[in-house]
């Protein structure tokens, strides 16, 4: 046997890999709660991409003569309690709150996977890495937080720490499982058994094999990173003022929730839809690529 032998087990072709891509597609898109989701949050990303061209004010100027307005036709979503439009400040806060939930899947699911993976393939440093991460789920996110803003100091590095710290634990348990998986495989052993080396076997036969089953999860883990975020945002952990953040401006609206309730409740209301869309969306995912749910 040869390490040639292998290769038709990982490598697909071309075509067959842009047909499979082509069926998960159109599986989405038969999926009317699936494709409504990938429209409202790709909707919500292009208007916090584009923000500065589309917001209709500018998100930081107060106008004191407009404090706390009403929705209306001048400022369709009211102003807050210094005369700022909220409907940009929305869009300029969910910038922030996706680039926090964005951040924090990617850093934490890369360090979690690379944890994972390696505990996997050895079996020496699976006890400790696993004890490491049973350490890690033992604190909360929002403890995290209040420990990181307590050395740091409140700010937007702190919520991104704790958003990687409680990412990484629960990434790494997924990988590590798929991991095994794979690793009891006959070709695992047939790769050892002709020479190739660790890092070929980790990374071109181990990784690239788990990567669906931890990407699935990411999807899923998304939504609750952004509520995470907007709820260390919301107690003063996050974003300072006057930086637009949707879970600081919903806990800015509080003291005026009975004279003016737009200004917490539409950044709330904002929160909801995007966590929403991103879990119906990562359920989809799911359902599409898990080889398990396939029938």
């Amino acid at each position: 046997m040869s390490v040639q032998a292998l290769e038709p087990v990982f490598v697909a072709e071309p075509e067959t890999g842009a047909f499979a891509r082509a069926g998960v597609l159109r599986r989405l898109a038969r999926d009317r709660v699936a494709a409504g989701a990938a429209l409202t949050l790709t909707t919500i990303v292009a208007a916090a991409v584009f923000a500065p061209w589309i917001a209709p004010y500018d998100p930081y100027f107060t106008d004191l003569t407009k404090v706390m307005q009403p929705p209306g036709a001048e400022h369709w979503f009211g102003t807050d309690n210094t005369g700022r439009d909220v409907l940009s400040r929305v869009i300029f806060g969910t910038r922030a709150t996706l680039m926090l939930g964005l951040v924090g899947v990617i850093i934490g699911g890369l360090f979690g996977g690379v944890l994972g993976i390696l505990a996997a393939y050895y079996r020496r440093l699976d006890g400790w890495i696993m004890r490491l991460v049973d350490v890690m789920l033992a604190f909360p996110a929002i403890l995290i937080g209040l420990a990181v803003a307590a050395i740091f100091g409140a700010g937007l590095t702190a919520v991104v720490i704790a958003l990687v710290v409680a990412t990484v634990p629960d990434v790494a348990r997924v990988a590590r499982g798929a991991a095994v998986g794979v690793m009891g495989q006959e070709f695992m052993e047939a790769g050892r058994a002709v020479g190739v080396t660790d890092g070929a076997l980790i990374w071109r036969y181990l990784t690239l094999n788990c990567i669906s089953t931890i990407f699935v999860f990411l999807t899923l883990r998304f939504g609750q990173i952004i509520l995470i975020g907007s709820a260390l945002g919301f107690l003063g952990m996050g974003a300072q003022p006057p930086t637009a953040e949707l879970g600081m401006m919903a806990a800015q609206g509080r003291d005026f929730l009975f004279m003016a309730p737009h200004i917490a409740t539409i950044p709330s209301c904002a929160i909801f839809v995007i966590v929403l869309a991103a879990n119906l969306l990562g359920d989809a995912f799911r359902d599409v690529l898990d080889p398990r749910l396939q029938t």
